[in-house]
């Protein structure tokens, strides 16, 4: 293999459907694995677009969402570098059932659907591994329906705070400090509501002294009292 296979590879590997694979499998995939990059914001496909094959994360991260008629939208994922996107429809023949644009500058590789096909059929494990990514992925969107249904956007935003908190935050003098998306309006359509709704409870929560802000960055003193604030506890 070339220099730029290798490293095509070794990115392969790093995918959950493709761990455990055999150098040759690798190298199979690797050589038919075509680079593309984008900028952030650009759109790799729309939902209903015709599937032409998967997409695996290099570098960068990638935002899965849908949008509805007026243009709102709901994000159903993040997936960022080693991860791989639009497994399902490959996989069943179906239409992209959700739309992906790059998050940041991003980097990924596209397999095509016959030649993703052909590895499935060659070596059946890879297609029981898209099974377990894939049924990750409804147990993860059932979620989503749980706290799109039944809770408030004060307990979503106070609950994604708090997410936020125990992947990425940092300990400071004054608590935990976490950075926000770029926008309200890119943490509504995670939260699944509207800006105007993210701005007045981030408010709610600084009034309280639950929070800090100081721009994009947050910090939290006390993780308990945000928990309760998820809890809907009064």
């Amino acid at each position: 293999m070339c220099s730029a296979q290798v490293d095509h590879a070794q990115t392969l590997r790093q995918v959950p459907i493709f761990s455990g694979l055999e150098e040759q499998e690798l190298k199979f995939l690797a050589q038919r694995a075509v680079p593309r990059n984008y900028s952030a914001g650009q759109i790799i496909f729309n939902e209903g677009d015709p599937c032409s094959g998967l997409y695996v994360i290099e570098s960068g991260n990638v935002r899965i969402f849908k949008s509805s008629e007026s243009g709102r939208e709901q994000v159903l994922a993040i997936e960022g570098a080693g991860g791989s996107v639009a497994e399902l429809p490959v996989f069943d023949g179906g239409d992209y059932p959700a739309s992906a644009s790059a998050a940041s500058d991003t980097t990924l590789l596209f397999v095509s659907k016959n030649d993703f096909q052909a590895l499935c059929l060659e070596h059946p494990r890879v297609a029981l591994k898209v099974l377990r990514v894939v049924g990750a992925r409804l147990r993860r969107l059932v979620g989503i329906i749980e706290e799109l249904s039944f809770t408030t956007v004060h307990q979503r935003l106070s609950a994604f705070l708090l997410r936020l908190a125990e992947s990425s935050g940092r300990r400071t003098d004054g608590g935990t400090e976490i950075v926000l998306p770029a926008s309200n309006q890119e943490l509504a359509a995670q939260l699944g509501t509207v800006r105007e709704l993210v701005s007045r409870n981030l408010s709610r929560l600084q009034a309280q002294g639950i929070i800090h802000m100081d721009g994009r960055r947050v910090t939290i003193p006390d993780l308990e009292a945000l928990r309760a604030e998820s809890e809907g506890v009064e």
